[in-house]
């Protein structure tokens, strides 16, 4: 189970900071790992990935008020927003023959 959440902040550098030093807020909830992806025309625009063993970890650590703290802390613009997802498959094309 995934938590994605695309939120914009006002320096990456001093977001990353923050979010580096939020891993025992996440992990508090269950969580196991994240990936992050930043736009190409926006460096402030991410989209996060934040692996939850179940929709319900990830939904007590969105109600976690110190989230909030931490979000406003890194310079988060606005409310992020997220969706809760369930990968169905992963193709790695770079392991299969050419045609």
């Amino acid at each position: 189970m995934y938590l994605t959440m695309w939120q914009h902040v006002r320096d990456y550098d001093d977001w990353k900071t923050v979010f580096d030093a939020g891993e025992p807020l996440r992990t508090s909830h269950g969580c196991t790992g994240h990936e992050i992806f930043r736009s190409d025309d926006d460096s402030g625009q991410l989209t996060i990935f934040l692996a939850f063993p179940s929709r319900e970890d990830g939904e007590a650590f969105l109600a976690d008020p110190r989230l909030k703290e931490k979000m406003a802390e890194a310079g988060v613009d606005g409310e992020p927003r997220t969706m809760f997802v369930t990968q169905t498959q992963r193709v790695d094309y770079r392991s299969r023959k050419a045609a």
